[in-house]
Formats: C-alpha cells, structure tokens, sequence
C-alpha cells in the first residue's frame, strides 16, 4: 500500500517525494490496471476476428488506434498517481470514474473494428480525461508558483486534444488514420509541454513497479487467451496433436517474455524526464506486443483447426511477428543499459531476426520460435554468470 495517511476524507493534492522510502503500488492502482486489461482483452479479440477473416491490415491499424487509447489513459494516470496519489475520498471517486470510462471503451471496442463507429470509444476515453484533467486542477488548486502553472498547462492541453479527436465523428472514414495520427502525436507532446519548467515528483521504483506489474497482467492475459483458444480447439476439432505445438511453443514464449523484462532492475536507469519519457512512451510497443502474441496465438490455433480464413504463413506470422517486436523493443528500453560486451548486446537483436525466420516453418513455426525465445534465455543467463564470474576472479566453467 502507499504510504500516505489517510485520515481525513479530502485533503490538498501536493506533490509527494520522488524519494519517498517504501513507495510501492497501491491496491487501488491494481485494481485500476486490471479493469484496463478489459479493454485489452476486447482489443485483442476484435484483432482475432480482423486477422482469421483475412483483414489483417485493416485489424491491425484499428489495433493500433484503440490500443494508443488504453495505453494513453493508463500511462497518463500511472505517472500523475505516482506524483500525487493522496488517496483521500475524492481521489479515489475520480480514479472509479477513470475506470468507469475505460470499461465504456471496451463496449465501444467490437463496434469499431466492425462498423468503424466510434462514439462509444471516443466517450470512454473522453470520460477518463474528463476525469484526469479534475485531478489536475486539484493540483492547481492546492499548489503555486511554477508547480500551479505546470498543472494549467495539462488542464488545458488535454482540454483542447479532447476537442480535436472530436474529428473522428464529423470526418470522413478515409481521413480517420490522418486525424489519429495528429492527435496521437499532440497528445504525447502535451506532458514535455506542461513539464517544461517544472517537472512531476514522478518516484522511479514506483513507475518501475506499476510498468512491472502491468506487464505482468499483460501477459496473463496473453496466456488466458490463447489457454480458452486451445480448449475450444480441443473440446470442438479433438485437435490435440494439432494444436499441442502450438500450445508448448506459445508457453514457451510468454516464459521468456517474462523472463527478459525483468532479468534486470530498471528504476537506477531513470533519473530524469528525458529518459523516463523515452522509456514510459516506448512501453506502447510492449504492451501491444505483448497483448498480440495472445491474439496471435488464438490466430494459429483458429487457423490451425481450420476455423481462420486465413494462410498458415499468415497464422506464423500473428504469433512471430509481435514477439520479435516485443524482444527489440525491451533491449531497446532497458536491457541494453545492462549489457556488457557486444556477445551480450546480441542476444536480443539476433534472437528476434531467428523469431521472424520461424515464420516460414509451417506448422512448427511457434513450436520453434518458443525455443528460439527459450535459448535466448539460457543464453542471456550463461553470458551474465561468466562475465559476473570473470569480475571475482573465479575460473570460467562450461555451461
């Protein structure tokens, strides 16, 4: 739990210390990251249904649209609690209102991949800024000085972004991707705006820990999906030979997913606005990874038993592709920092160049890429023993 008293219902919103001792998550903000999954979970199977009826392209640009609204809602509230979280009586009203939201954005979800609607997603999402933007002007509110006007700033940034996404409703379908694609940026360029003068009293191990564990749920979710895929296959197509590879191998896969975020501690590595923005933002990509290795999963296994309207190329390529993103991109944040050498800075990068290369071995493609992604593992785990070896001055032994 955090450790701020509560004693009293409502409080001043003042910044906490980024060097408070003990900062860990709170039960609230896991209960906050577990209704987001909610969302992500529909993402994914409306991803599941784009890919097995061949439209992959139009599923994964939709993919990537509504995700950047889970992921943006989540990360912006995830570093304001970590600066600010009182948890007093109003505090915890708005963050049920945050989640409120995001659970209207998950109805929305099947609308928008199939009928392209997206009043329900653009209210749920509308409604979790509404609700952030009140936090803000709490802080305003109780503060002065550059702090007060750093508040300001993300009031009226995320004010007036709310207004441009109104350009998915009145706009035509053909120019929705152009109006993304501006807001999206806009959106991440208000928190670098706003901080400019003043940055948020943001605590490392606390944003370490909440990007740790919603990793984590992350992945859960990858393995309950791709778990009730391989049942239905199962219990519907007796398709266990089938399905049994692909089911070894996308274990295999999650295992070495997990295993590699977190060989390392990343809290040292974030000392300043400028990296913690690099690495908060570039966990969009993780994250979607991530969650489309479940969907790519459910694609193989659909495909598999011949539910999937769709190639066995095509199927390989849901489940490689995603996890080859996700290994560049986990060396790209952080696990580069802790390399030594270049046989050590390899690993990752070569590791996803081979996932991408299993795309084209059929129906032993996800079987091998697990054991590529598993080797990766065993690899990464020799080369850190010997070198940590090699430091105390202790003879190298053969793995």
């Amino acid at each position: 739990m955090t450790s701020s008293p509560t004693h009293s219902p409502l409080r001043r919103l003042t910044a906490r210390g980024r060097d408070e001792a003990h900062r860990v998550a709170s039960p609230l903000e896991l209960f906050f990251d577990l209704c987001f999954v909610v969302a992500i979970a529909q993402a994914g199977v409306a991803l599941v249904h784009a890919i097995a009826e061949g439209h992959a392209g139009e599923g994964i640009l939709n993919y990537a649209m509504l995700f950047f609204a889970i992921w943006w809602a989540w990360m912006n509230f995830t570093w304001f609690a970590s600066a600010y979280d009182n948890d007093d009586v109003l505090y915890r009203v708005v963050t049920l209102v945050q989640i409120a939201g995001v659970l209207v954005l998950a109805a929305g979800v099947p609308r928008a991949f199939e009928d392209h609607e997206f009043l329900a997603v653009l209210a749920g999402y509308v409604i979790m800024r509404m609700a952030l933007i009140t936090q803000w002007l709490r802080v305003a509110r109780s503060s002065e000085g550059p702090e007060r006007t750093m508040a300001l700033r993300y009031v009226f940034g995320v004010l007036l972004c709310q207004v441009g996404w109104l350009g998915l409703l009145v706009l035509p379908e053909g120019g929705r991707a152009w109006v993304f694609l501006v807001m999206a940026v806009l959106e991440m360029c208000v928190p670098p705006f706003a901080e400019r003068d003043h940055p948020t009293s943001w605590h490392p191990h606390h944003i370490a820990e909440r990007y740790g564990l919603f990793t984590i749920i992350v992945l859960g979710e990858t393995i309950a999906a791709a778990t009730v895929a391989v049942k239905s296959g199962i219990d519907e197509n007796d398709a266990l030979n089938e399905l049994l590879p692909i089911a070894a191998g996308g274990l295999l896969i999650v295992f070495a997913a997990w295993w590699i975020y977190f060989v390392v501690p990343i809290h040292g590595h974030l000392r300043s606005n400028k990296q913690a923005f690099l690495w908060g933002y570039g966990h969009y990509l993780v994250f979607a990874s991530a969650a489309a290795i479940g969907a790519g999963l459910e694609v193989a296994v659909e495909q598999a038993v011949g539910k999937a309207h769709t190639s066995t190329l095509a199927a390989s390529a849901a489940v490689t592709l995603p996890t080859a993103l996700y290994l560049l991109t986990v060396w790209v944040l952080h696990s580069r920092y802790f390399k030594a050498g270049i046989a050590q800075q390899l690993v990752l990068p070569v590791t996803a160049l081979l996932v991408i290369c299993c795309t084209f071995l059929g129906d032993w493609a996800v079987l091998v890429a697990g054991i590529v992604a598993t080797l990766a593992v065993v690899t990464g785990t020799t080369l850190t023993a010997r070198m940590a070896a090699r430091e105390r001055g202790e003879p190298v032994r053969a793995a």
